[in-house]
């Protein structure tokens, strides 16, 4: 018999069950925090990758603004997209096969935003959904005490929880048409910039180093600017912004951001100081590309 047989019994239920989650746990944190450096490291390995001649084409083929940009931002967008498509999961819905065009495409135009960051790919994002065409989706509206069901078509949406939901074609057509001031991949991922403080508000969270950020001044620019286009909206005044961005800060944060890299030189004129406002916050100057 040994000496002390209560060394063999089995371990008792609450400390067991107390041990396997504290090891789940530990799992789990592993997986999700992943080590600043760890991340550092592997992207700088799929950034010294040769840019894949197939993207190259389509590229060329389908998003003629990145032919305007200088030799340096050409590369550092490339670099950014191989970066982005290998971290970003990608899903077709309703039936729809993601192809290599439309992850080059949509990362091509949803880099662009953050070009010039030293840290920083839209850290929240895990998905990008893309269907077909437009989407339908069921909204609750109240109209004083009464709610009511209604069914959307939208082109695209931004959700803070990680997720992006596009319309191919229009992502596609706002890649092919780059002058319009019209791009739904650009208005949707200027939200999950806005989004990363928890919400979308207008006022997105500022990139301290070089960009000499004065939220003040942000805040009295936007203002002014936003409260110029409710004017336009209300008398039917048509104009260089889209009208839609009227009905709050954060839609006429992703408004103007479209047009800002579409039609720079219009918004420079339009607005000298709200085009300044975005440059220092994009870090680009588009006008003069």
């Amino acid at each position: 018999h040994p000496a002390n047989p209560q060394l063999l019994l089995p371990m008792d239920t609450p400390t067991a069950t107390f041990l396997a989650l504290l090891l789940i746990t530990l799992i789990c944190t592993l997986g999700w925090f992943t080590p600043k450096w760890w991340v550092a490291r592997r992207r700088r390995k799929i950034r010294q990758q040769p840019f894949p001649a197939g993207w190259r084409t389509i590229l060329r083929r389908r998003v003629p603004l990145v032919r305007r940009m200088p030799a340096d931002l050409q590369l550092q967008l490339k670099q950014q997209m191989q970066v982005f498509i290998a971290e970003k999961a990608f899903l077709g819905c309703a039936g729809l096969t993601i192809t290599d065009e439309m992850r080059v495409v949509i990362a091509a135009q949803a880099c662009l935003l953050v070009l010039n960051r030293p840290t920083g790919l839209y850290p929240h994002l895990r998905q990008i959904l893309v269907y077909p065409g437009a989407f339908a989706v069921q909204r609750t509206h109240t109209d004083g005490v009464v709610q009511r069901e209604e069914r959307q078509a939208l082109l695209g949406e931004s959700w803070a929880q990680g997720q992006v939901i596009l319309s191919w074609t229009d992502a596609l057509e706002g890649a092919t048409t780059p002058g319009d001031g019209h791009n739904v991949v650009i208005h949707e991922f200027a939200h999950q910039l806005d989004q990363e403080k928890g919400h979308a508000n207008g006022a997105p969270h500022r990139y301290r180093s070089k960009s000499n950020a004065d939220p003040a001044r942000w805040s009295q620019v936007f203002h002014a600017a936003y409260a110029k286009l409710q004017r336009e909206a209300h008398v039917g005044e048509p104009g260089l912004l889209n009208h839609y961005g009227a009905q709050d800060p954060a839609e006429f944060f992703a408004v103007v951001s479209e047009v800002f890299f579409e039609q720079p030189a219009e918004l420079q004129d339009y607005d000298p100081a709200l085009y300044q406002e975005l440059s220092g916050y994009y870090r680009v100057d588009p006008a003069g590309w």
